[in-house]
């Protein structure tokens, strides 16, 4: 009977024991420390699938020291896509690059203004290069009479297909209409003084000094046709005009 009752206490205990285990989270230890062969990710584990990606993936992975992974692939300097030159066309096959053409204008050349017989009402300007480099005309020569407040156009047909480009000692030319033949223009006056200034690469930029070619002793009669042609290589290309 003793020995039951001494089965039956010691039973009870065991109980209780279990209970208080499970209250006090010591089951739950077990069961993380049954987890614990599981790898966490580390610093070295990264770095170590870093540089795996980086020799595979060809753009140059790295160990955590900084030292390139054997194996990997340079990355590529990358070259801009070659494109062509918006510079415009120059005689000759030429272009402009950078500041390596000289600007024709009043410092580099002699001008000349001469008032022609035929045809009726013209008059050639004459644009001589006197420096010992080659210089170029853009557009067409932009004039004043005296003190005339308004800018004579230009005849946009006599546009040639490349910029007058003179060697030293060469000329360029342009027309000039100075009034109307049927005598339709108004506005008419002599004038006693001509300045021609010169364009730079873009349209109504200055190209340097102007230059003030003498004009005849009894002036020159215009009116409101006055108009210019651009400037030409050839003295053939208005000679009709």
């Amino acid at each position: 009977m003793r020995q039951i009752r001494l089965l039956a206490a010691t039973g009870t205990a065991v109980a209780a024991l279990a209970l208080t285990a499970c209250g006090s989270g010591t089951g739950t230890e077990d069961e993380g420390a049954s987890r614990s062969t599981a790898t966490a990710d580390t610093p070295a584990s990264k770095t170590s699938k870093g540089s795996t990606e980086g020799s595979t993936g060809g753009t140059g992975g790295r160990t955590a020291n900084g030292t390139p992974v054997a194996g990997t692939h340079t990355p590529r300097t990358h070259t801009p896509d070659a494109r062509p030159s918006t510079a415009p066309t120059r005689s000759g096959g030429s272009t402009r690059t950078g500041n390596s053409v000289v600007l024709c204008n009043g410092t580099n050349t002699t001008v000349t203004a001469q008032p022609l017989n035929r045809p009726l009402n013209h008059m050639l300007i004459t644009v001589k290069n006197t420096s010992g480099k080659r210089c170029e005309l853009p557009y067409y020569p932009v004039l004043r009479f005296d003190q005339m407040q308004w800018v004579p156009q230009a005849d946009e047909e006599t546009q040639p297909q490349a910029v007058v480009s003179l060697a030293p000692g060469e000329s360029g030319y342009a027309g000039v209409l100075l009034s109307a033949a049927d005598g339709s223009g108004t506005g008419g006056m002599t004038a006693h003084k001509l300045t021609v200034a010169f364009q730079g690469f873009t349209p109504n930029s200055s190209g340097g000094p102007s230059a003030t070619p003498a004009l005849p002793a009894k002036g020159v009669y215009y009116d409101s046709a006055l108009k210019v042609t651009y400037w030409q290589q050839d003295l053939d290309a208005i000679s009709s005009w």
